[in-house]
């Protein structure tokens, strides 16, 4: 080792110069004591001088030889402490060296001279040239600083290696004297420590978070019900935060529903001394509450002041929710299941039933309770039984459904068969069966048959009463346009009425076929049947005549319904008339009312009734009744069992129509030479479904005293005559009117002139009605509009949307309602209003 980096570097034993210091004294003070002895012997001054010369000559040699000996054992001293020194550094588990003011080395240990050999004379340079960032080289300067000004410090440094690893060093400085000539530095690699520190840090977030987050409640509370700790999950369910429970002071019993009683432990939730589990309601933020079961540990002692409580809540609420709902599933399930129109059967994999719904049970054991267990098989004719059962076997190995006739017999009725379709499919626990029995299925057959009937010719009449409403607009339009002309005193104006009176009679009938295609305009209001009834009674009476009988028998406290009034007064005024062709001879005519309440679907005739609450009206016959051969036709249009001349077919059509629009049901039964009695059931109208209450207006207005008007009005009609006739009416009344013959067409217009009114057809070729509002609104929108159609309302409304600023007026109209609705629509534009 170089002699600077020895440890007698610090400790400097000065062996040398003490021993021939000490040895000088010694030999000097024996040899004056001699001297001077002699002098004084042969000088004659005695013996005694002599002595105390020599003695004291003595004592100075001894002195020397004794300073020699302490010298001696210092130098001792100083090599044990070097050795101690050296051991003690070379025992340090990392490098450290020992500098002096200037900052050369006087030491380095083992760990040092291992790490950095070739840095022995200079070791603070060794740290420099070390990969260190900026925050490194600005530690160790400070470092350095601390060092010279005598002050003890440490600082963590990190560097690259050249292996790309990162490196942490802590790295410590601290004076070895007080003149601080000498300034111990130790530098220890922590980056081991560095990692695990990390590793505990990350799995501390990860647990904290996991605490947190976790799908259960934690909390925790001092014996003063104070929350120590709170987790979020927790937090949440109660609606709020842990700061806002520490912020407000909120103790445990504050956010307990039902509050324990006096004298419960303020860190207990539990209203029973000793419970540590239990359900709880807790209270929420919003006022609600939920259901939770807390388990609870207490911990710690209450003489040293650390008792607390470890407390775990598993939300309650979104199982209740599940059971609930499961409930209601298993309900819905079972009353579909028992309910069901047809026969249900489950079974297991041999054949054995599980369970039956009320169809089934009905079909083959009506008043017996010996179904479940018994074998499938059981309920099969014999000769078909094996059939059946391998059946069935092969369909628990192939999934896919299949359908079979059988042939059942029945336990209540001896030698009773019926002949059924079942459906087997595959399930989880066994099979599942289905029974349609031959005439149900017929009637489901009759059913659909007869719906898809009545809805082509319904089609069919809407068309054609589409095209006439064409025809009957241009003849009435026209037909007022000549009585502008004739007074009531010229020779044609009764021939110009009579034209327009055939017209509306026309026009009727159209509506009549309108109601039965469903595509009529209604203005329904929420009425009472009874009061309709009533100012139908007078009426009624002088219609059948005197030789028949009508009684009116009202039902109490029926409910309210939603239907057109005048349309409804046609269908009972259609009904009696039928009636009475009928009773020819005289007899009753019965009309009932009642409430009737259904707790499941029905099926009548050929038609399924929905399970509800309905008002009843029945009208009721003692006339010759209708063959059941003709019972299916009786609601087609135009077929009548009326001879030539004396009906239009249209009656019950419009009856069957209008109830149908109505959302309503009509259903007939007859028995020939005992009479027929229709049932109409309309559903109950419930106050709250309505936003809006019913506007209480006729649904026709009447001429006003002055039709005149000022404006600009586009009129857009494909069909010329009810153009013509329109636009001729209009500008009579002193309005500008702008033709188009079609969508194409009145967009051109819109953009180049301008407009008040859109009046607008709603079929039409190529562009519609409602497709040249919808591009018309864009450019304009607060465009007036109205539509004329043949078609119904509702049709439109269904199209364009139930906007306010769109007015409707049904073909076919008179100059005088085109005039009066015109000029309504300007003066509601000019107050602002829709």
């Amino acid at each position: 080792m170089p002699p600077a980096l020895r440890a007698s570097a610090l400790f400097p034993p000065r062996r040398a110069a003490t021993d021939l210091s000490g040895w000088v004294v010694g030999l000097l003070g024996v040899g004056v004591a001699v001297l001077f002895a002699v002098i004084l012997w042969e000088s004659g001054v005695g013996a005694l001088p002599v002595f105390l010369a020599a003695a004291g000559m003595l004592m100075t040699g001894g002195l020397g030889i004794g300073f020699v000996y302490q010298a001696r054992r210092q130098v001792r001293e100083a090599r044990e402490r070097e050795a101690m020194w050296r051991a003690a550094g070379d025992a340090l588990p990392f490098p450290c060296f020992v500098v002096d003011g200037a900052g050369r080395a006087t030491y380095a240990n083992g760990k040092f001279r291992e790490r950095w050999p070739d840095a022995l004379h200079s070791p603070l340079a060794s740290l420099r040239q070390l990969n260190l960032d900026d925050a490194a080289v600005r530690s160790v300067e400070r470092l350095e600083e601390a060092g010279a000004l005598g002050t003890a410090a440490s600082d963590e440094i990190r560097y690259v290696a050249p292996s790309g690893d990162q490196v942490w060093l802590k790295i410590s400085v601290s004076p070895l004297s007080d003149n601080r000539t000498q300034v111990l530095w130790a530098v220890e690699d922590i980056t081991a420590r560095r990692e695990m520190e990390y590793v505990l840090r990350d799995e501390q977030a990860k647990f904290v978070d996991f605490l947190e987050n976790a799908p259960i409640g934690f909390y925790s509370v001092d014996p003063e019900g104070r929350f120590l700790l709170i987790n979020r999950t927790l937090a949440e369910w109660l609606g709020t935060t842990a700061e806002e429970v520490r912020a407000k002071d909120l103790r445990l019993h504050d956010l307990i529903a039902d509050r324990p009683p006096a004298g419960t432990p303020a860190m207990s939730p539990f209203p029973g001394v000793g419970e540590s589990r239990g359900e709880i309601q807790f209270k929420v933020a919003d006022g609600e509450v939920i259901h939770a079961f807390v388990s609870q540990t207490i911990v710690g002692n209450s003489d040293n002041g650390d008792m607390r409580t470890r407390s775990v809540v598993r939300n309650l609420s979104p199982e209740r929710a599940w059971e609930r709902a499961l409930h209601r599933s298993e309900q819905r399930f079972q009353r579909f299941f028992e309910d069901a129109p047809v026969g249900i059967v489950l079974l297991d994999s041999a054949g054995k039933v599980i369970e039956a719904n009320r169809v089934w049970r009905e079909l083959v054991a009506p008043g017996h309770s010996q179904i479940v267990d018994s074998l499938l098989t059981e309920f099969v004719v014999e000769k078909d039984a094996p059939a059946v059962s391998a059946w069935l076997q092969k369909t628990l190995t192939d999934p896919e459904p299949a359908a079979r006739q059988i042939t059942l017999r029945t336990m209540a009725e001896t030698g009773r068969r019926r002949d059924v379709t079942a459906y087997v499919s595959r399930i989880d626990e066994g099979l599942i069966l289905h029974f349609l029995e031959a005439g149900d299925r017929r009637s489901a057959d009759q059913t659909v048959v007869q719906g898809q009937k009545m809805q082509a010719i319904g089609q069919l009449a809407g068309g054609i009463a589409h095209d006439f409403n064409n025809l009957l607009t241009a003849m009435i339009g026209f037909c007022d346009l000549l009585l502008l002309r004739h007074s009531p005193g010229d020779q044609s104006f009764g021939d110009i009425m009579q034209i327009k009176q055939n017209a509306s009679r026309a026009a009727n009938l159209v509506r009549q076929l309108l109601a039965f295609s469903r595509q009529q305009t209604l203005q329904p209001k929420v009425l009472n049947i009874t009061d309709i009834l009533a100012e139908l009674n007078h009426l009624l009476g002088r219609l059948i005549g005197a030789n028949i009988k009508l009684n009116m028998v009202h039902g109490h406290d029926l409910g309210l319904v939603r239907v057109d009034q005048g349309q409804f007064e046609q269908v009972v005024i259609n009904l009696a008339v039928n009636a009475r062709d009928a009773m020819d001879q005289g007899g009753e005519l019965t009309i009932r009312t009642r409430n009737v309440q259904l707790t499941k679907a029905e099926r009548r005739d050929a038609e399924y009734l929905p399970a509800g609450d309905y008002v009843v009206v029945e009208v009721a016959d003692t006339g010759h009744g209708i063959p059941a051969d003709k019972l299916e036709r009786i609601f087609e249009p135009f077929y009548t069992t009326k001879e030539v001349g004396q009906g239009t077919g249209l009656g019950l059509s419009t009856v069957y129509g209008i109830i149908k629009q109505t959302e309503g049901h009509v259903f007939v039964d007859s028995v020939v030479n005992e009479g027929t009695t229709f049932s109409i059931y309309l559903p109950h109208h419930r106050a709250d479904e309505s936003k809006a209450a019913e506007a209480d207006e006729e649904a026709a207005k009447g001429a006003q005293e002055d039709l005149t008007g000022a404006g600009s009005v586009l009129l857009v009609e494909d069909e010329d005559a009810v153009r013509q006739f329109s636009a001729r009416a209009l500008r009579a009344k002193g309005y500008n009117v702008i033709e188009a013959q079609s969508g194409e067409d009145a967009l051109d217009l819109l953009r180049s002139e301008r407009v008040d009114l859109l009046i607008t057809d709603v079929v039409m070729p190529e562009m519609d009605g409602p497709t040249l509002i919808r591009l018309a609104t864009v450019d304009i929108p607060d465009l007036r509009i109205i539509c004329i159609s043949g078609y119904a309302e509702d049709a439109f409304r269904k199209r364009i949307g139930e906007d306010s600023a769109i007015h409707f007026l049904a073909k076919p109209f008179s100059l005088a309602q085109l005039a009066s609705k015109v000029k309504e629509v300007l003066a509601a534009q000019e107050r602002g209003t829709s």
